[in-house]
């Protein structure tokens, strides 16, 4: 039996749903980048029971406080985009016995309309649990002014160190004083160590240790979950990625079609890590064309720059504007 997991957004569908939902008010789209920021630093510093992709318990409020409707974010898994190959990829996995599972920090609304729509059993799927027309009614007046004062001052920040200060104050002492706050303590992201957990309660459900399965992400919600795989001799996919991944992964590929990756799967379901390593640098010194196959063997390598720089091309052509986020 062959397993693979995939993150949602980057792999199978470009978009950054919470982005976009940010943007359904006005300035939703600076004060998200703001905010998407606040979560990089809080997790590079290592804050305490804060996990990457908390970004979406943060912006729950603002979301509440707008109105935005769980239909809306349905509404949008139906109508996103998906990655170049995505369904080629996974039909062909499919085919050939593959179990396909999906672990996404997005929304649950979002991940189980995209997920769907690919084919895959919501049995296999791990996401947000989101009750948003539930946590509008949590929503007072006075909290309401108080998030729409914090919008405006928070698409004014561009520093780290101002970043960092400002929010810090919002949201661990001033938002806890309010029913907003309440708000944040419904949404559990799944980023980080819980996409670790989900991980993990798949292996168990279907036997099979983590060393036996490909995980493919490309950001900083990804890094733990692909440092457990590849640890334990799995295969740790980076697709498109950006930094915060690239040095916890087996190997990368940048590629604006995501049937690429079916080269480096077909070899690991014939002969495991060995054969997928001198696969992949064999590639790897052949080099990609134009915006696919670039492949790279990063296990045990140091220096990150030259995968970077074809990783940060890719992913801005095919993620667009959610290319800039962490």
């Amino acid at each position: 039996m062959n397993l693979i997991c995939f993150d949602l957004e980057g792999p199978l569908s470009p978009r950054d749903n919470a982005y976009e939902l940010m943007k359904l008010f006005p300035n939703g789209d600076k004060v998200f980048e703001v905010i998407s920021r606040y979560d990089d630093l809080l997790t590079l510093e290592g804050k305490a029971d804060y996990e990457p992709g908390d970004t979406l318990a943060l912006i729950a409020p603002f979301l509440a406080c707008h109105g935005i409707k769980e239909r809306q974010i349905t509404a949008m898994g139906h109508e996103a985009s998906l990655t170049t190959g995505a369904a080629e990829l996974l039909s062909q996995l499919e085919a050939r016995g593959w179990q396909v599972f999906c672990i996404s920090t997005s929304y649950e609304q979002y991940a189980l309309s995209i997920t769907q729509r690919l084919n895959i059993s919501s049995e296999n799927v791990a996401c947000t649990s989101f009750p948003l027309d539930l946590i509008c009614q949590l929503l007072s007046e006075d909290d309401s002014t108080l998030l729409k004062q914090a919008e405006e001052e928070f698409a004014t920040l561009s520093d780290d160190a101002m970043i960092k200060q400002t929010l810090d104050r919002f949201y661990w002492q001033e938002l806890p004083k309010t029913s907003s706050g309440r708000i944040m303590t419904q949404v559990k992201p799944v980023g980080g160590k819980r996409k670790v957990e989900a991980l993990e309660y798949f292996a168990t459900r279907v036997g099979k240790p983590l060393s036996q399965w490909v995980a493919v992400g490309d950001s900083i919600t990804d890094f733990k979950m692909l440092q457990a795989v590849n640890r334990v001799g799995g295969l740790a996919v980076a697709f498109n990625a950006n930094e915060y991944v690239l040095p916890y992964s087996t190997m990368g590929l940048a590629s604006a079609d995501l049937c690429d990756l079916w080269a480096a799967l077909e070899v690991w379901e014939r002969g495991g890590q060995e054969a997928t390593e001198r696969a992949i640098k064999s590639r790897e010194k052949t080099g990609g064309s134009g915006d696919r196959g670039y492949f790279h063997w990063l296990n045990g390598v140091q220096d990150i720059s030259r995968p970077l720089e074809s990783h940060k091309r890719i992913r801005r052509l095919v993620r667009e504007e959610a290319a800039k986020l962490g």
